[in-house]
């Protein structure tokens, strides 16, 4: 294996699965058609996965002149860099790809804060200013702190788009190109990239952040942008000026978020063309996970908070360099939890019991939606339940079994404000779960909120729902043991998704009237995909919160779908979702990054014959 390139392997994929996909299949291939071909083939492969890296920062001489001469001569770029002291050769390695850049249209400001302004890096700064029109230094003495030395480089940039770059960290010779282009096609005032991270060298690449499209309530868990982002003069000053020093140790976090709260048009561009230093090889969000920057986030969210008007407390999350926010919840609202039924007794009653038990929002109803229950100890159990709980009722609907209309039924008869959709193979595992979905239900931007489902041997049933994965939608880091932190942390933060199940869903009930709530032609599978996307497409967003966790025995009460009638009537499903929904599945999921698979839910990349 040393002939086709093991080691070059491991430098350039992420992730177990990865690795053990293209071992395995370049393997194959060397034994059963030779070194050459297995090397021609994963040449192949990684250029389709990973073009920037692989080429190993170099473009040919004809692409160089072509992307020259497309540059636009209306959009220039002014980066500016914070010095601190380090190595002459690790300053001269970003300059360098900075100066290798198609797009000629671009300055850099070096702002000293070394402390020592005879060492090495800062000599350095200096020669090149004399060397290069472009690059100018910002010296010590018109420094006033970390952020006045910033922020003096802000007030002389002149380009259309600034942005920061890390004074280790290196772009793809294209990169400016690319975001100029996408800039000039989208009209965006604040862009973002995906990112590799590297020890040494980009030839030295740990791992990709593959990030998704603008997620609100992730910015809020995290700085997730992190890396190469780039806003327009003009966003900045609507958004108050630069850096404030009032939040110093996390004062990118807080300027990020005021930028985005005033964004038009905020818009990803899903390649890596920003390559960052992480020594460790650590994936973690891009400000330090010490205690002061951490103080210094909560209290740059808590400012964003009161300014959206929103009614929340930051606190840490799991992980360091994480947030959870706590909203509060206006009055006492009344829950309805509409529980579809078919015998299977011992699934309802443990349902129940955990509802009962963890539940301390004491202002519900449970709406037990009857359909077609043939065992006479079933309505002997509801005749218990509705004596023991006066806040339990049991609705009949007869007729053939359709989840989507049983939804609806149980929604009509609902008195609550919120309508909280639930299998009857649930078992609650935290308490405070209505709470957790219901202080972001109760926010006017969100139509709908999914939580964390777990199977009984505790791996990951559903972290939401990402369009395209299988036959139609598939579920977020299915399988993931729990704890997991996931793909960039996702399994441990709220965020943004396309879609949850309404295996357990919460939404207002006034949005389930305003889309009609679910649509009888899905009769048992996608019905809740299709509810999610009709959510969407009138604004609202879908938040996922993994700090509501239940148990679900997934499938119990109906069987599976993997085989006869059942198969063929799932497969139907999906097709119909695909047509309905066409155009949104032609553009792809916003919360799915197009460089990882859409065969399975591990988040891993995508394989070589994948056509997105």
């Amino acid at each position: 294996m040393k002939q086709i390139g093991l080691k070059s392997v491991k430098e350039n994929l992420l992730g177990r699965h990865d690795l053990l996909y293209l071992y395995l299949r370049t393997a194959r291939c060397a034994l059963s058609e030779g070194p050459a071909e297995a090397r021609r083939r994963y040449r192949e492969y990684v250029n389709v996965h990973h073009p920037y890296a692989y080429r190993g920062h170099k473009v040919s001489r004809r692409d160089r002149k072509a992307q020259r001469a497309a540059c636009s001569p209306d959009i220039s770029f002014s980066l500016i860099v914070l010095l601190p002291d380090i190595p002459r050769r690790r300053l001269r390695a970003a300059v360098r790809s900075l100066r290798a850049q198609t797009c000629p249209g671009w300055e850099m400001c070096i702002v000293d804060e070394s402390g020592n302004p005879f060492g090495p890096a800062a000599k350095y700064g200096r020669r090149m200013e004399r060397r290069d029109p472009r690059i100018s230094f910002l010296h010590p003495e018109l420094k006033e702190g970390g952020t006045g030395g910033v922020n003096a480089a802000l007030e002389r940039a002149r380009g259309t788009y600034i942005g920061f770059l890390g004074p280790e960290d290196l772009l793809h010779p294209s990169a400016l190109y690319e975001i100029g282009r996408t800039a000039r096609q989208t009209g965006a005032d604040f862009l973002y990239t995906d990112e590799g991270l590297f020890r040494r060298s980009p030839r030295d690449i740990r791992c990709f952040r593959h990030k998704p499209d603008y997620s609100p309530d992730l910015l809020r868990s995290m700085n997730y942008l992190g890396g190469l982002t780039l806003f327009r003069r003009e966003l900045m000053e609507r958004a108050g000026g630069g850096l404030r020093r009032e939040y110093e140790g996390n004062e990118m976090y807080d300027l990020v978020l005021r930028l985005t709260e005033r964004a038009e048009q905020i818009v990803h561009i899903p390649k890596e063309l920003y390559y960052r230093r992480s020594p460790d090889g650590s994936t973690s969000p891009d400000f330090s996970g010490d205690r002061e920057a951490a103080e210094a986030g909560r209290r740059a969210l808590a400012a964003h908070l009161e300014r959206l008007g929103l009614q929340g407390t930051p606190e840490d999350s799991a992980l360091p360099s994480t947030f959870q926010i706590r909203y509060a919840i206006e009055g006492n609202p009344r829950i309805s939890i509409v529980i579809p039924n078919m015998d299977h007794v011992g699934d309802l009653k443990r349902c129940l019991e955990s509802i009962r038990r963890l539940s301390t929002w004491k202002n519900r109803e449970i709406l037990i939606v009857e359909n077609n229950s043939r065992q006479e100890e079933t309505f002997q159990f509801y005749r218990e339940q509705e004596a023991l709980d006066p806040d339990l009722r049991v609705l009949r609907r007869d007729g053939e079994f359709n989840f989507a209309d049983i939804c609806n039924f149980g929604v009509s008869q609902a008195s609550g404000d919120y309508i909280l959709l639930m299998n009857n193979d649930m078992e609650v595992i935290t308490p405070g779960w209505l709470e957790e979905m219901l202080m972001f239900a109760q926010r006017r931007d969100v139509g709908a909120v999914g939580c964390m489902l777990y199977y009984p041997d505790d791996t990951v049933q559903h972290a939401g729902v990402i369009l395209g994965l299988g036959a139609a939608a598939g579920h977020s880091h299915r399988w993931a043991r729990r704890g997991d932190p996931g793909n960039l942390f996702r399994l441990t933060v709220s965020q943004n998704l396309s879609a949850v199940t309404a295996a357990c869903m919460m939404l207002p009930k006034r949005v389930y009237e305003e889309v009609s709530g679910m649509d009888g032609s899905f009769r048992v599978a996608f019905n809740d995909v299709d509810l999610c996307l009709k959510i969407r497409e009138k604004g609202y967003l879908i938040v996922f919160t993994p700090y509501a966790e239940l148990y679900h025995y997934e499938s119990r009460s109906r069987g599976s779908d993997d085989r006869g009638e059942k198969r063929k009537r799932f497969e139907a499903e999906a097709a119909l979702l695909r047509k309905k929904w066409k155009r949104v599945f032609e553009k792809g999921d916003p919360y799915y990054n197009p460089n990882l698979t859409r065969r399975r839910e591990d988040f891993s990349l995508r394989d070589e014959d994948e056509r997105f």
